[in-house]
């Protein structure tokens, strides 16, 4: 379990995403989905309790709340949250909000059941370094929700191809604007990286050739999928499917980013 303080905050949103999960469940069982406010009303208040949880803990650390696993885990959700806030307000992708609390809810449940232990308070806390953690977290929560963004693009793909589509097909929204979604979400969080890695060089920190060879394969990754599409050697399918592989990729080296790092991500 993860002993920290104000525990309450994080099952209060614990809560709120299960809520957002047990609703579209019922409603694609039902038949019945009609997706609208209450997905970004329960996200919402989900994202505001990490947001005190990640203050709190902030103010105790004094420093960016990212120092064990479960706190990067609660932050990168937290991202993916936030994201979803402003893009599915600004493309009224309502339907996103059930793609995306499952998502959350299993990183966050993650970061529940992972042991908390603290490791020591660099002296002096660096800020570029300090930056350079907090924005490669806040780019995956782009990456994130552009996975989420390219999972609804392969369903509705999926939906199109079918003779028979169900329910979802009337409530996700068209190809064309889910694929302009997950490509600004990947040029959004391969800028946000770029500047993260920027971050991390300007105080020459010494990053283990291990730690910058893994992060060097998924910027580089990243740049090949754009790339490739961009010059039409790959379509929006191809698209899609990188967008998953690679967030899912980097997702699961998260751990081993972590212990190779020391005590920043």
């Amino acid at each position: 379990m993860l002993y920290l303080p104000f525990q309450l905050s994080l099952v209060l949103s614990t809560l709120f995403y299960f809520s957002s999960c047990l609703s579209s469940l019922l409603g694609f069982r039902s038949r019945g989905l009609r997706p609208g406010r209450f997905d970004w009303m329960v996200i919402a208040l989900g994202v505001l309790a990490q947001s005190w949880f990640l203050m709190t803990q902030g103010a105790i650390e004094h420093a960016c709340p990212i120092r064990t696993l479960p706190e990067v885990m609660i932050f990168l959700s937290w991202a993916i949250g936030l994201f979803y806030l402003v893009v599915g307000t600004t493309y009224r992708i309502s339907l996103m909000g059930a793609f995306s609390a499952p998502l959350i809810l299993a990183l966050q449940s993650i970061a529940l059941l992972l042991p908390g232990a603290k490791m020591p308070l660099e002296s002096p806390i660096n800020p570029w370094i300090e930056l350079h953690a907090a924005l490669s977290l806040i780019a995956f929560g782009a990456f994130g929700l552009a996975s989420i963004s390219a999972i609804m693009f392969l369903v509705q793909e999926k939906q199109l191809k079918s003779q028979h589509p169900t329910t979802i097909f009337h409530y996700l929204p068209p190809m064309c604007l889910l694929e302009a979604v997950t490509l600004r979400l990947l040029w959004l969080g391969w800028v946000l990286l770029s500047i993260s890695f920027a971050a991390g060089w300007l105080p020459f920190h010494s990053i283990s050739g291990m730690k910058f060879g893994i992060s060097l394969l998924v910027w580089g990754s990243y740049v090949l999928t754009l790339f490739l599409y961009h010059k039409h050697r790959v379509g929006a399918h191809h698209l899609a499917f990188m967008a998953i592989l690679i967030f899912f990729f980097a997702l699961m080296i998260f751990p081993v980013m972590r212990y190779i790092s020391g005590l920043y991500f």
